[in-house]
């Protein structure tokens, strides 16, 4: 941070900032925008994400009595906060508002020097906003802002799997705890749930270690800790330093209880030839590609006797070739007990089912010796399920009940221990799913299950087909006449969005887990394959306009001629590729349902003026739907309801006869069908 201020840069806002600020949709501010002359004009950003004036904008808002609610006053202190420039500057100034929250006095802090004038300004303003019953809110406000907007550069472990590792340590360790190390802290997460796992031994002293290469993240996690319960007696007892554990471990010589860790992966330069020598490689030297094995030995290192190690893995560690000879060298010694495989989407990246690796230092191998030990798998893979059918996600409750039921010997669900002797081959593969029986028969409560569900489909189908069949077409009558998109659009009746391109990197296959949102590439709309993108990425692409998402009820046409097809979206909010158009309606004149099941009509291909290529595109502005008024649209958009849920009834019905069939082939397969 610069300790002098200059002048204060113009404070900007993106159009999904002006929606907050004025409480509408960001549909609304697109209309104001092509409908007010008045409409402030961009200061910057692009033709695609503008940026205009943050008090030109309040001030239009204020005059032309646009503002539905009253404005959270923390969304209008953002844009103060991002104007401040850097990652850095930003960041250090959020850690300061969760400290000076908390009542904590700190110093100068490690990530730089003290603040400026016009940061200290900012700072004060953001205190006397903070609710005395709600002391956290702003800090946690301005804290996921920031870890939002840095999406990309920082990845945090999720709150609930956070708390599983710390009550995984626990178990592993049923004696007092003295010191929790995270030699990789990141934003604190780990250090917070150890926290509050060991809430009643901070009153008896209780150490918390941390080191993070970001500085910023190390004031962050002090932060953290500070709102989150630990008071001035209790902060004295954490150390967090800034600087790379590997190269130079702030914390070197400590014998630590419990190490909770989920270091950094795949990193290159992580000192493979300067720490040749080091003592801490008592399995053998980390090859340059096993980054993850120096910090798997890093901790092993910094337990005290009987110390415990919850460290979170990419799978590849477990199996990589080039790794064999340290996890041969774990296993014999008896420090590697166990390890877990977790479900895709329980921590990023999303798209792997990460492992978690349990460490203890207490050198009983058991009876016999390495002879005599045994490394516990556990799959949870398949005990993860969706929370609902209509909101995915890591069932957290049924992954840690298995893993709990697990380690405190309860349970077998999902495991298997095996004899460390049977894993010393020239592969020393330690993935769970390659050791814990997968397969199973199906049973009779499969089968009843399945004809349930394929019954319900069937009463479904029948009902929707007698709502159908009853419909008449009439004869003759007036013709009717027709308007086209792009006429609605100049109306005001509706806003036309186009999709965008995709940061595939950060895009996840699978089931849907918790925060995300889904992702359209293409047609067809229905079946598609399972594609999510993190909560926080698109918040920041519909914030900084790289990326198009759509509303409950917005109508989405695929816009490729060999493939047309519309949509109305019931599981909103939806990331739109850049084959996909968005069309949100105006429900006080047009209603989505009649608009999309007149727009998917074949004849509308035609109108559209369309070639029968397979790289023609729609038109969306060229196609037409009949002028009927309100009370008819809904009627025929009842109808499309209707046929929708048919088309739906059909499809489902016939995925689960799928599974019917072979079900019952399984029994038939394995001899188990009723003898007559």
């Amino acid at each position: 941070m610069s300790a002098t201020a200059g002048p204060p840069p113009v404070v900007v806002v993106t159009l999904a900032e002006i929606a907050r600020i004025a409480g509408v949709g960001r549909a609304a501010v697109s209309n104001w925008r092509r409908r007010y002359d008045s409409f402030p004009s961009p200061v910057g950003g692009t033709d695609t994400s503008p940026q205009f004036s943050l008090p030109q904008v309040e001030e239009w808002l204020r005059r032309e009595n646009k503002l539905k609610t009253a404005p959270n006053p923390l969304d209008r202190l953002w844009p103060e906060y991002e104007s401040l420039g850097d990652r850095e500057t930003t960041g250090l100034l959020v850690a300061q508002v969760g400290l000076r929250q908390s009542g904590v006095t700190t110093g100068e802090p490690a990530a730089g020097p003290l603040l400026d004038q016009r940061q200290n300004r900012l700072l004060e303003r953001t205190l006397e906003l903070a609710d005395p019953d709600e002391e956290q809110r702003p800090f946690d406000f301005l804290l996921e802002r920031w870890l939002r907007t840095h999406v990309r550069q920082i990845t945090t472990t999720p709150v609930q799997l956070a708390g599983l590792m710390a009550q995984a340590a626990a178990m592993n360790h049923p004696g007092p705890v003295r010191t929790v190390l995270d030699p990789a802290c990141g934003a604190g997460t780990l250090l917070v749930a150890a926290g509050r796992q060991w809430g009643a031994d901070r009153a008896a002293g209780l150490r918390f270690l941390g080191q993070d290469s970001d500085a910023v993240l190390v004031e962050l996690a002090k932060a953290r800790l500070a709102v989150g319960g630990f008071t001035e007696r209790d902060l004295s007892n954490v150390s967090l330093a800034a600087g790379d554990t590997l190269r130079a471990d702030a914390h070197s010589g400590a014998q630590v209880d419990v190490l909770l860790s989920d270091p950094p992966s795949n990193e290159r330069d992580w000192g493979h030839a300067e720490l040749a020598t080091d003592p801490r490689w008592v399995y053998g030297q980390p090859p340059r590609t096993e980054p993850e094995l120096a910090w798997v030995q890093h901790a092993a290192a910094a337990l005290a006797p009987g110390g415990v190690a919850v460290l979170m893995l990419p799978p590849a560690v477990a199996a990589r070739r080039a790794g064999r000879r340290i996890r041969a060298g774990l296993l014999r010694s008896g420090v590697l007990r166990t390890v877990i495989a977790l479900p895709p989407g329980a921590a990023p990246p999303y798209g792997v089912g990460l492992h978690l690796w349990i460490l203890c230092a207490d050198g009983a191998l058991g009876r016999g010796g390495a002879d005599g030990a045994e490394l516990t798998f556990v799959d949870t893979t398949h005990a993860a399920r969706p929370v609902t059918a209509d909101r995915g996600g890591v069932d957290w409750s049924a992954v840690t009940e298995q893993i709990v039921g697990v380690l405190g010997g309860t349970s077998t669900l999902g495991s298997v221990s095996v004899p460390v002797v049977d894993l010393l081959d020239d592969q020393v593969d330690l993935t769970p799913a390659r050791r814990v029986p997968r397969t199973r028969a199906a049973t009779i409560v499969d089968i009843r299950r399945l004809w349930t569900r394929f019954d319900a489909h069937m009463r479904e189908l029948r009902d929707a087909t007698d709502a159908l069949s009853a419909l008449v077409p009439a004869d003759g009558g007036e013709t009717v006449p027709l308007i086209s998109v792009g006429e609605l659009e100049q109306a005001g009746a509706l806003e036309i969005r186009t999709g965008q391109g995709l940061p595939e990197s950060l895009v996840r296959r699978g089931e849907r887990q918790e925060d995300e949102a889904r992702v359209l590439t293409g047609a067809p709309l229905s079946g598609q394959a399972q594609l999510w993108l993190p909560a926080a990425v698109v918040a920041a692409g519909e914030r900084d306009g790289s990326l198009t998402v759509t509303a409950s009820q917005d109508v989405i046409i695929s816009v490729l001629a060999r493939a047309f097809d519309v949509r109305v979206d019931t599981d909103a909010p939806s990331v739109l590729g850049p084959q996909l158009a968005a069309l949100r309606a105006n429900p006080a004149v047009l209603d989505p349902w009649f608009l999309s099941g007149c727009l998917r009509a074949p004849a509308n291909v035609h109108r559209a003026g369309t070639h029968a290529s397979t790289t023609s595109r729609i038109d969306v502005r060229r196609l037409h739907i009949p002028r009927l008024s309100l009370e008819e649209q809904r009627r025929y958009g009842e109808i499309h309801r209707k046929i929708t849920a048919f088309e739906r009834e059909m499809t489902d019905m016939k995925s689960v006869g799928g599974e019917l069939s072979r079900a019952l082939g399984d029994l038939l397969a394995a001899g188990h069908l009723p003898r007559s």
